[in-house]
């Protein structure tokens, strides 16, 4: 069997892929000092750590020693738990803000080695010419194979106006490539927007950061200023790997009715029992203004196609699932990836230059249902091309990843993983997929867009031949709730105010 592909990521971004809810320190140390210490295990691993010092071949410093079993004790417990050290802390909230320090690539792994999807408009690699479907085999002097494409991502990232080296392979280049990039600030667009035809606009978000409700909001109004009787419109989250909560609650609001329910948290703390509603203090905290409050009523009711896939994480799967329970949009596509939990990012003492992710929560529809290692399931399934969903049935999702969490919801459910197929039609796939123009989402080309469009003028709908891996049956109850706080059965009865800081990234 082949390596599976993995989910892109971004350079300078890392693959965020989530949502997350700070809980504070002191509360979860206050948890954690209720039940005594395994003293045995404790000073086993003292005995482990002067061990090390006093018979590893060569000295080690201790705060290496410490920082290392830090990052393994956290690490060990899901795939979306991490230590994050000073740059990585630094990344992750450089990120949320939509700027980062890198080469503006956004990127996958395919054989061992990084494939460009596509560089991003302007950035020192567009301007480099690096195309999409390009394969990097080294950074600087150190080949590719054998990094993971987070540390691969690490080596791409760097201080402004440093350089770095790419060694490239590329189709019909009998040569290696080689080209020198200076990294620079990139500052991404989370929102992107036009009218594709007369009554008909699209809206997509490629992540969900904290200026993306008011660049949502902009968005909306800029066509309706330019199609003011607007028929349809089609919210596109393919690929949209997740990101901040307010993002979501924002961009979940702007559709839905006042204060609606948007998404439910649980964990074991009392402040990780959240419901989050769509209300201005949860997704323009900070904000002396609403930036919803500009949109037009019709945005309320205009016909409405959200478009997914295997790469939609987190924030996009709440947003989907949302707006799935309330039946205020058709979902179309295809499975989306299956992330269910909530990172929190907590600083950590003394200087808080250093953080730990942790995964504190589940999260559940406003139905009650868990994504978890299951995805969104669309309304209509849509292949991605008209002769089939590409290499997306082979993208890794949460069920592939080591540790995952299971769904709690209903255990003995089927987990959706990534699709198994023999070497021979994997082969097959990646050999089409080489032959085909790289997809831009938007353009003429785009044949899910086209399929979600003949849905709002209720034209036939190409559906997928393939049906979805699972049905979600969690939920009993097939109506959206009108207030979760008295009608909801899920574990999420306590309401909590919503902490302050809200960022991930997977």
């Amino acid at each position: 069997m082949g390596s599976k592909l993995k989910n892109i990521g971004l350079i300078g971004l890392g693959m965020i892929a989530g949502v997350a809810a700070s809980m504070q320190l002191d509360a979860i140390a206050q948890k954690s000092g209720a039940e005594p210490l395994p003293l045995e295990e404790v000073r086993q691993l003292t005995d482990v750590f002067g061990m090390i010092k006093s018979n590893y071949v060569e000295p080690v410093e201790d705060k290496k020693l410490l920082t290392e079993a830090i990052s393994g004790m956290v690490a060990s417990l899901d795939p979306h738990s991490a230590y994050l050290d000073k740059k990585a802390f630094k990344e992750l909230r450089e990120s949320t803000m939509g700027k980062f320090v890198g080469l503006g690539i956004e990127v996958g792994m395919e054989d061992g080695y990084v494939k460009v999807i596509s560089p991003i408009e302007d950035s020192p690699a567009y301007r480099a010419g690096i195309k999409a479907g390009d394969l990097i085999t080294r950074l600087d002097a150190t080949p590719v194979k054998g990094l993971t494409l987070d540390e691969a991502v690490k080596k791409m990232r760097g201080e402004p106006n440093t350089k770095i080296t790419l060694t490239i392979a590329r189709k019909d280049e009998d040569r290696p490539i080689i080209v020198t990039i200076m990294r620079q600030e990139i500052r991404m667009q989370s929102v992107k927007s036009k009218v594709i035809e007369p009554g008909y606009a699209w809206l997509r978000v490629t992540q969900f950061q904290e200026p993306t409700v008011d660049d949502m909001a902009k968005k909306i109004l800029a066509f309706y200023a330019q199609e003011p009787n607007l028929k349809g419109l089609v919210l596109d989250l393919r690929n949209d790997p997740g990101g901040v909560l307010p993002g979501a609650i924002g961009v979940s609001g702007a559709f839905l009715p006042k204060d609606a329910v948007v998404v439910t948290t649980n964990g074991q703390l009392a402040s990780s029992k959240v419901i989050y509603a769509a209300k201005r203090d949860e997704y323009a905290q900070g904000s002396l203004t609403d930036p919803l409050a500009r949109l037009p009523d019709a945005i309320k009711k205009v016909p409405m196609v959200v478009l997914i896939n295997s790469g939609s994480a987190s924030a996009s799967e709440i947003v989907a699932g949302a707006l799935q329970d309330y039946k205020r949009a058709t979902i179309m596509g295809t499975q989306s990836f299956g992330k269910g939990s909530v990172q929190s990012v907590i600083p950590l003492p003394p200087d808080r230059q250093t953080a730990v992710k942790l995964t504190t929560a589940r999260y559940y529809t406003p139905n009650g249902r868990s994504i978890q290692a299951r995805g969104i399931v669309p309304d209509i399934m849509v292949d991605e091309y008209a002769d089939g969903d590409g290499l997306n049935g082979l993208r890794l999702r949460e069920a592939d990843l080591t540790k995952h969490l299971i769904n709690d919801k209903d255990k003995d459910a089927t987990e959706v993983k990534a699709t198994t197929v023999d070497e021979k039609e994997e082969e097959r796939l990646i050999a089409l997929e080489k032959k085909r123009k790289p997809l831009e989402f938007g353009s003429k080309e785009d044949f899910q867009l086209a399929q979600a469009l003949n849905h709002l003028k209720g034209l036939p709908v190409q559906v997928s031949k393939v049906k979805a891996e699972i049905r979600d049956t969690s939920s009993k109850d097939d109506k959206p709730v009108k207030d979760i706080r008295k009608d909801s059965k899920t574990p999420s009865e306590k309401i909590e105010k919503a902490p302050a800081e809200k960022i991930e990234k997977k």
